[in-house]
């Protein structure tokens, strides 16, 4: 099957920076991706180039196997029959809804553009809001509303540019959860960009992790979690620490808090000096534990506590632990490991996740 989007090995030089370093990826038809990271890691100027506003200097993209860009070339982007939601949702002020979401159809005969902006203002729910202006509506609606705007021609491919990022952090997650369920409906592909982790997992079926202009990871939010490939995509997903241990074996690594049995990559010999990524839901709160960490701070989260430890060498852990067990800053707990996947990498005393 020919992928809907293929980039190929894009670069791009942004003021004489280098800004994408030869980025691969492809997304098929129905699939939602993501291009997560930290803010300048390159993620938006690569939207950019698959949106056909910046020319890349290297590489090809191609929609539905045609080229659309390459070196010093691009197709522009009215011809991409791509849709874009950017991070002010640009909305129309002396629009109503109805103006607004009809502005992406107004090529289209009168009846169908009827039609569909029916359909679409029954999907976001705000049939009742036609003849409002956004500026009677909540952020959460307005973002819904160019979200409709955009889809209403009935893009191949949906661009969005931090579209949660003006709004409140406990909303972000949710509304990429009712995005999501708008482009499942519509059975349209679309790319996220975003540096929150938890709006990616809510609506990303793959996830490529930026840094630096390059993808270390593009994968599933579960293996970015429990396999990421490398020390920066361990570091930026997820909550954890790097606990020491040495390789007994191919199949065995010992730490502080006992035995670890899971399989140790090639290139690690016995007696290799090790570190492990340990994730709060690695640690439980063991009372006949054989081995004690003093809480020395603790964080409320309704269910839980999360609980930073510091072992008796001084190394530090989290320990995600239901909460009714609410133990004092200061105070002895009994720990054991519980680890399903093993991410080991080779000693590196410099790196460690906060």
């Amino acid at each position: 099957m020919t992928a809907l989007l293929e980039v190929q090995k894009i670069s791009l030089l942004y003021d004489k920076t280098q800004a994408v370093n030869a980025v691969s990826f492809s997304l098929n038809e129905g699939e939602i991706g993501c291009l997560l990271g930290p803010s300048g890691c390159g993620k938006t100027t690569l939207l950019r180039s698959i949106a056909g506003f910046e020319i890349p200097s290297e590489g090809r993209i191609l929609l539905n196997g045609e080229e659309v860009s390459r070196k010093g070339w691009g197709l522009p982007p009215e011809r991409r029959n791509i849709g874009m939601v950017f991070q002010d949702f640009a909305l129309f002020p002396n629009l109503n809804v109805e103006q607004n979401i009809a502005f992406g159809l107004r090529r289209m005969p009168r009846s169908y553009s009827k039609s569909r902006i029916e359909q679409l203002l029954e999907m976001i729910e705000l049939s009742d809001s036609a003849k409002k202006y956004p500026h009677q509506l909540s952020g959460g609606q307005q973002q819904r509303i160019a979200l409709a705007r955009a889809m209403a021609p009935r893009p191949e491919i949906l661009l969005l540019d931090e579209p949660f990022s003006s709004m409140d952090i406990e909303l972000r997650e949710q509304l990429a959860r009712d995005v999501r369920k708008l482009l499942r409906l519509e059975g349209m592909s679309a790319i996220l960009v975003t540096h929150d982790q938890y709006e990616a997992f809510a609506m990303a079926d793959q996830i490529g992790v930026m840094n630096k202009g390059e993808i270390q990871q593009w994968d599933s939010s579960y293996n970015l979690y429990h396999q990421p490939k490398n020390r920066f995509v361990a570091d930026f997903i997820g909550q954890g620490v790097i606990l020491e241990g040495t390789v007994n074996s191919p199949q065995e690594v010992d730490t502080e808090l006992g035995l670890i049995v899971g399989s140790v990559p090639d290139g690690y010999k016995q007696g290799c000096p090790v570190d492990i990524l340990v994730r709060p839901d690695d640690i439980l709160h063991d009372d006949d534990a054989n081995e004690f960490a003093e809480v020395i701070d603790k964080a409320f989260r309704g269910a839980e506590f999360l609980y930073t430890l510091k072992m008796p060498s001084g190394s530090k852990v989290l320990c995600l632990t239901p909460s009714h067990h609410d133990h004092a800053i200061g105070e002895k707990i009994g720990v054991k490991l519980d680890i399903d996947h093993l991410v080991i990498f080779k000693r590196h005393s410099k790196f460690q996740v906060e």
